[in-house]
């Protein structure tokens, strides 16, 4: 980055509006047919505001006013705002799972920003997918931009007591199918756990994420933290749309700042904050169209010497909107200085450690201090062995610590439909020692690789009192989930991975300590399946879902399309 500053004539949005030719022309008239005159736009850089909001997204339902108030500091700041609705992504309803639409929203935040007159862009946010999939649009454009997130909801309430969205449902869910709460107790916890707007408010996939955006330099410092009803939000909305006009002049653009020094520290946070697996398909593809490299052995050594210092549900006690009282995340930031690259750059010009400098915190028992970490280090692990030859993912944080080390006998479920038929019959051969393998989740498998990882625990099991159990699968969990899950085993079944092999009573051993994790069946008897082995039906064969499964790579790769990874922006349209 440079301290000159570009001139009018230099702004992208001049070839559309400023050239006196024909096609100019029309594209003035055209904005003065939605009632604005010349002055209110020529030569002001021209920001368009990706926003997500639509009315099938709970999480989202403040950003029809947000983006007012986005506009509100561009206009301030001398810019144009323009308003750009893109696909939703809304987590507890897309089906089969937002993960197949992922890179649908990063194609179309793209080709927004690069075929109309945009100079910079307002990324809005926060639910699950959509904070990667707009910025990996937003790296792959490359024009000045910067991430506005959703901000967490308010905490539930249940009789008196708090709840997390996600934690809760499954906490609760299990009692209800072991007979310890009534349905009336249910349709109570239904009502009260999600009571505003905003993302869920426990350390799941969406502040996971948004914190990884601005630990990465891509928000206002201190902008993931704050839930989406206070006020303090609003004003970050408006000084967002103040700082990308400036953006735009300076030419800062998305590949200055997110180089190996900010997804280090983007990955750094997130195992100090006990953050969702799904982080690690979503950093890697994000990295990758940056430019920089990033592998599952990256996470795990920078995991081995990260503690856990929010204490947040899943991995804790709290939840968000305590995490934002008590600091939020620039002071748990301001707490590992040491292991953050304190030199990268940010969006407001300035250093992550300038940013971060000095912040307080409030309560350390919920931004903890290095010395009463929540854990050690290791908040996540990546397993390898011949079950996962090219890795898997588990949370030790959100399991019972005797798991860590276990070997058990397979029951195997070849797809979701076939566990939900038979979990809970009573004659199923289960018992707490043995080991849920669910096949047929990954990336091909489902499709879309959807949070189906944290498998159930069979009723009888929960009516004897077990609370977790090793459960293995291809596929993802919600990062509210918690359990002795082991996910995004790779290569997935559905392309003959050596998960598609594994039969029931096969010893199954995980050891996290040593992060292994074996298939424990001679490799004679393994070749034989493997050579019986035959590939399940294609499930598109038309539409996106065609481009998918063409294109998508897999878990240990970022589940990104292998023609959109890395590499030169799209030159921009000729206008004609």
């Amino acid at each position: 980055m440079t301290s000159r500053r570009k001139k009018p004539e230099e702004l992208r949005s001049h070839r559309w509006y400023g050239v006196d030719d024909l096609r100019s022309f029309g594209h003035r008239s055209r904005t003065a047919q939605m009632g604005l005159e010349r002055s209110e736009y020529a030569g002001k850089p021209v920001i368009a505001i990706v926003n997500t909001w639509s009315e099938i997204n709970p999480c989202h339902t403040h950003f029809r006013q947000r983006a007012e108030e986005v506009k509100r500091g561009i206009w301030q700041a001398g810019g144009y705002p323009v308003e750009m609705p893109a696909l939703t992504l809304s987590e507890p309803f897309q089906k089969p799972t937002t993960m197949l639409y992922r890179n649908l929203l990063a194609m179309e935040t793209e080709e927004l920003l690069r075929s109309y007159p945009a100079d910079g862009a307002v990324l809005m946010g926060g639910c699950d997918k959509t904070t990667p999939a707009l910025i990996m649009g937003a790296l792959s454009a490359n024009l000045p931009a910067i991430f506005l997130p959703a901000g967490p909801m308010l905490r539930g309430d249940y009789r008196g007591q708090f709840l997390g969205s996600g934690s809760d449902t499954w906490k609760y869910w299990a009692e209800l199918r072991a007979g310890n709460i009534t349905q009336e107790d249910w349709k109570e916890i239904e009502s009260g756990i999600a009571r505003s707007p905003g993302h869920c408010m426990t350390m799941g996939t969406a502040s996971t994420m948004t914190s990884a955006a601005e630990a990465m330099g891509l928000t206002l410092p201190g902008a993931a933290s704050i839930p989406a009803p206070d006020s303090r939000h609003a004003q970050m909305a408006s000084l967002t749309g103040k700082r990308v006009v400036d953006m735009v002049w300076e030419d800062l653009k998305p590949r200055d700042i997110v180089d190996a020094r900010a997804i280090d520290n983007a990955v750094t946070a997130v195992l100090a904050l006990g953050g969702s697996t799904n982080a690690i398909v979503h950093l890697i593809a994000l990295a990758r169209r940056a430019g920089v490299p990033l592998d599952l052995a990256r996470f795990d050594a920078l995991a081995r010497r990260t503690p856990v210092l929010a204490n947040v549900r899943p991995s804790g006690k709290y939840l968000m909107e305590d995490f934002f009282y008590a600091g939020g995340l620039r002071g748990l930031l301001a707490r590992l200085s040491d292991l953050l690259d304190g030199t990268a750059l940010t969006v407001n010009g300035r250093t992550l450690g300038e940013n971060v400098a000095g912040s307080p915190v409030y309560q350390d028992d919920v931004i903890r201090t290095r010395d009463n970490a929540l854990v050690a280090n290791s908040g996540l692990a990546v397993l390898t062995g011949n079950l996962a030859p090219h890795g898997a993912v588990i949370k030790p944080a959100a399991m019972e610590a005797r798991l860590q080390v276990h070997t058990g006998p397979a029951v195997v479920f070849r797809s979701y439909d076939d566990m939900a038929a038979r979990i809970d019959d009573p004659a199923l051969a289960i018992t707490a020692d043995s080991v849920i393998v669910l096949q047929g989740a990954g990336p091909h498998g489902a499709p879309g690789m959807p949070e189906w990882g944290q498998l159930p625990i069979p009723k009888k099991l929960l009516q004897e009192g077990v609370r977790d159990m090793v459960r293995i699968s291809d596929a993802r969990m919600s990062g509210t989930s918690y359990g002795a899950c082991v996910l995004h085993v790779a290569p997935e079944s559905h392309v003959g991975g050596p998960l598609a092999l594994v039969k029931d009573g096969d010893l199954v051993a995980l050891d996290v300590p040593a992060r292994k994790l074996e298939l424990l069946v001679d490799a004679a008897e393994l070749e034989r399946r493997r050579a019986a082995w035959r590939a399940p039906p294609r499930h598109f064969n038309r539409g996106f879902g065609a481009l998918y499964l063409d294109h998508v790579t897999q878990a240990d790769q970022g589940c990104d399309f292998d023609f959109l990874e890395d590499g030169a922006a799209t030159a921009d349209p000729e206008i004609h």
